[in-house]
């Protein structure tokens, strides 16, 4: 009767093995679905391929899934539009050409004619 437990408990951990091996690496598509990333598919596969090549690309999926956010995209954009950085720039241009000729027309006056 033990051998019957103990080949039950052998097939039982094997299988648990190995769909939470699975279940782990689908960690980082389940990230990339639920940002609504737009390479999901890719992070999928990639981690099909991860389980192949012993793992090796797998901590970089779960990094490639969570730089990706909706309201931020690649997270290189603060939350202003295109429009409003423009209107920035060219109110800090305007600032900077008012300084230069306030400066100009100082260090010209204080010089002596020659």
């Amino acid at each position: 009767m033990l051998d019957y437990v103990a080949l039950f408990l052998l097939f039982f951990v094997v299988i648990v093995l190995f769909y939470g091996i699975i279940a782990i690496h689908d960690i980082p598509y389940e990230i990339a679905k639920k940002r609504g990333h737009p390479h999901q598919d890719a992070i999928h596969v990639t981690g099909w391929i991860s389980l192949l090549t012993l793992h090796i690309l797998w901590p970089f999926l779960w990094i490639w899934a969570t730089l990706y956010r909706p309201d931020r995209g690649w997270g290189f954009k603060d939350g202003r539009s295109d429009h409003e950085h423009l209107a920035s720039l060219e109110t800090q241009v305007s600032e900077l050409k008012a300084r230069l000729d306030r400066y100009e027309a100082n260090r010209s006056a204080s010089e002596p004619e020659a």
